[in-house]
């Protein structure tokens, strides 16, 4: 029986122990607790193989792309099973992915919002509360549908330090000069403790390549600024021809702040948002099983690096 359970919305209670449970099944995982946010909701890592490649594996950046938190656990769940068995995940020969690479991921990076989105955070609650005065800033945004944020009312990809300015210039002309659901950079660039403990992470681990998953759109962006890294686009474009997606330009708009384009800009290595599925966010479970087998190969690839 499967330990990841995608029939239900993920909380972050079920991602937590999702994770905490795939290391006692599979002792050659483990698990650190990355951090705590400010109402105490844990950030933690999964971690999978001993090569001396790295990769870094995020997800669930924006509260109601929650279900992008279930792609990491269920391929983590897979792969650590194929590894016990000898057996293949994918097409790759997983004791030999085990060998070549360590996985470094962090399935929830917004887990307060994700709990606003998913309803472990109810009606009444002080939190809850705390969200929907917030969310009155923007009457035009559903709620709590429409949360991106954390519960400060931060978009957390959109604070970093990468073009964060141009980032502020152009969501402020949008109105979204305010804490609220979406698109509010902060006051500064990682003044918040998830962009703060992820890029503290990805300093510490030093990958050659991360990934951060987010929906929707099926299209794969790789870019930031005018920076060249060589093999990315290689990269992308066999991510691409492997998945369906569309390896693309980020919109201007969108273009800056991001945890992507913090890390092209820092470690000038590949670095990859993947815009997960189609429709209108918070994408239902009923898509997951598509979402799944189109990233499947996305992250085979990446966590090798094979263009």
């Amino acid at each position: 029986m499967s330990i990841v359970n995608t029939t239900v919305p993920i909380t972050s209670d079920i991602c937590d122990k999702t994770i905490l449970e795939i290391v006692q099944t599979y002792p050659f995982c483990r698990t650190e607790l990355l951090a705590t946010t400010a109402f105490q909701r844990p950030i933690r890592t999964l971690v999978i193989g001993n090569g001396p490649r790295k990769v870094l594996f995020t997800a669930a950046h924006h509260a109601n792309e929650w279900i992008t938190a279930y792609i990491l656990l269920r391929w983590a769940e897979e792969l650590a099973q194929a590894i016990q068995s000898g057996g293949k995940i994918g097409d790759l020969d997983a004791t030999a992915l085990r060998e070549a690479v360590t996985v470094f991921m962090v399935p929830m990076v917004d887990p307060d919002g994700v709990d606003l989105v998913t309803g472990a955070i109810r009606p009444g609650d002080v939190q809850y509360e705390i969200a929907r005065r917030l969310s009155e800033n923007y009457p035009e945004i559903a709620f709590p549908d429409g949360w991106k944020a954390n519960l400060l009312g931060v978009d957390l990809n959109l604070n970093y330090p990468a073009g964060w300015l141009q980032a502020r210039e152009i969501k402020f002309s949008q109105g979204y000069t305010l804490p609220g659901p979406r698109d509010y950079v902060g006051r500064a660039p990682f003044n918040q403790l998830e962009t703060q403990a992820l890029s503290g992470y990805t300093e510490v681990v030093d990958p050659e390549l991360v990934l951060a998953f987010h929906t929707q759109g099926q299209e794969i962006y790789w870019t930031f600024s005018d920076i060249d890294v060589p093999g990315a686009r290689e990269l992308g474009e066999a991510m691409a021809a492997a998945s369906g997606y569309r390896l693309a330009d980020v919109p201007f708009n969108s273009a800056f702040a991001g945890y992507k384009d913090w890390f092209i800009q820092q470690f000038r290595r590949p670095g990859y948002t993947i815009e997960a599925g189609r429709g209108v966010n918070p994408l239902p479970l009923s898509q997951f099983e598509e979402i799944y087998r189109d990233n499947l190969p996305i992250l085979n690839i990446a966590a090798l690096g094979n263009a």
